[in-house]
C-alpha cells in the first residue's frame, strides 16, 4: 500500500503537531490524578505498569525477537532519563507547590540547552536565525506562564526537582541522537516501559505509595496517560529526534505550554486568557523562525554498538 502523496509531502509537519498535541495531554493526565488524590510516585508507576504489560504481551503476539543484553542496558539509560527521571522530578515539583506554569518555563529551556550540546555533539549546528527562534519561543512561553510566576508557596528545594527533570529529557534526547538506537519504536517503547515501570513502582513500595486509590477517577488518569502521553507523545517524540533531529523536538516543545491551555479549557472549563493567545503566536512565530527552511539535521556517527548491529 503506498503513501498518500500528500502525507509523503508533509509527514514531518503531521508528526510535529501530532508530537505537540499528544505531550501536552500529559499535563492533562498529571491534573486528572491530582484530582483523584493519586501521588505523582502511585500515578506513574501504575501508568507504566499497565503499558509495560500492554507491549510485553504485543511484542510476543508479533513473535518480535527478545532484545539483546546490549539493547536492554542501551534502553535503560534513556527511559531513565527521558521518562522516569523526567516525568517523576517534573511531577514531583508541582506536587510540592510548583506552579504548573514555573515548571513549564523551566522545561522551555531545554531547547537552548539541546541546541548548544547539539552542535558540538551531533553536528546539528545552529544558525542565528534558529537561535532567536528559540529566544523568541522562551519568551512566549513566559507570557503564556506569566499568570502563575511568582504566586506559590513551595519550597526553594522544590525548584530544583523541574530543573533536574528538564536536565534529564535533554541529555536522554542528545544521547537518543548520538546512540541511534537499531531498535525498533516496539522495542524501544517496551524495554524503556519496563525499566521504568520496575524502577517506579519498587520506589512506589518503598515510600508506602504502591497501592492505587480505589476510583474510576485514577483509572481514568492511568488511561488517559497510557493511550495519549505514552503511546502518543512519546512514540511522536522519538519519532521526531530520529527524523529531524534532537534540536528540531525539542524547539517543537515551545508549543506545548500554549497548547496545554485549550487542553484544560476542553477538559476543565478554565477559560483561554489574553496573555496565553499573545503568547501562542509568539511561541508560534519563534518556532516558525527557528524550523522554516532548516535542513535536515545530519546523522551522527553510530555508537560502536549499533555499528555492530546493523552488520
Amino acid at each position: 500500500m503506498t503513501t498518500p502523496p500528500f502525507l509523503r509531502t508533509h509527514l514531518g509537519a503531521l508528526s510535529a503537531v501530532a508530537l505537540v498535541v499528544t505531550w501536552s495531554s500529559g499535563f492533562v493526565g498529571a491534573e486528572l490524578g491530582s484530582r483523584a488524590h493519586a501521588a505523582p510516585l502511585t500515578l506513574l508507576g501504575w501508568r507504566f505498569l499497565a503499558l509495560a504489560v500492554l507491549l510485553v504481551a504485543v511484542a510476543a503476539l508479533r513473535r518480535t525477537p527478545w532484545p539483546t543484553w546490549r539493547a536492554w542496558r542501551r534502553q535503560a539509560v534513556l527511559g531513565v532519563l527521558c521518562q522516569a527521571g523526567y516525568l517523576l522530578l517534573v511531577f514531583e515539583g508541582v506536587s510540592h507547590g510548583v506552579p504548573g506554569g514555573t515548571a513549564a518555563l523551566v522545561a522551555a529551556v531545554q531547547p537552548l540547552l539541546v541546541a548548544t550540546v547539539a552542535g558540538s555533539l551531533l553536528g546539528e549546528h545552529s544558525t542565528p536565525r534558529m537561535w532567536v527562534g528559540m529566544l523568541i519561543g522562551l519568551v512566549g512561553v513566559g507570557v503564556v506562564v506569566s499568570g502563575d510566576l511568582g504566586v506559590t508557596d513551595a519550597p526553594l528545594w522544590a525548584y530544583a526537582l523541574p530543573v533536574a527533570g528538564m536536565l534529564c529529557l535533554a541529555s536522554g534526547t542528545v544521547l537518543t541522537r548520538r546512540l541511534r538506537p537499531p531498535e525498533s519504536l516496539l522495542e524501544t517503547l517496551m524495554m524503556q516501559s519496563v525499566v521504568t515501570a520496575v524502577l517506579l513502582m519498587a520506589l512506589a513500595l518503598v515510600f508506602g505509595q504502591g497501592t492505587p486509590p480505589a476510583t474510576l477517577e485514577f483509572w481514568r488518569a492511568v488511561v488517559w496517560l497510557l493511550v495519549l502521553a505514552s503511546l502518543g507523545g512519546y512514540v511522536m517524540y522519538i519519532h521526531v529526534a530520529r527524523t529531524q533531529g534532537a534540536t528540531a523536538v525539542s524547539t517543537w516543545l515551545f508549543l506545548t505550554p500554549p497548547t496545554t491551555m485549550f487542553w484544560v479549557f476542553v477538559m476543565f472549563g478554565e477559560r483561554v486568557t489574553v496573555p496565553g493567545l499573545v503568547g501562542l503566536v509568539v511561541s508560534g512565530l519563534g518556532v516558525w523562525l527557528a524550523l522554516a527552511r532548516r535542513r535536515p539535521a545530519p546523522e551522527p556517527e553510530p555508537s560502536p554498538e549499533a555499528a555492530f548491529r546493523r552488520t
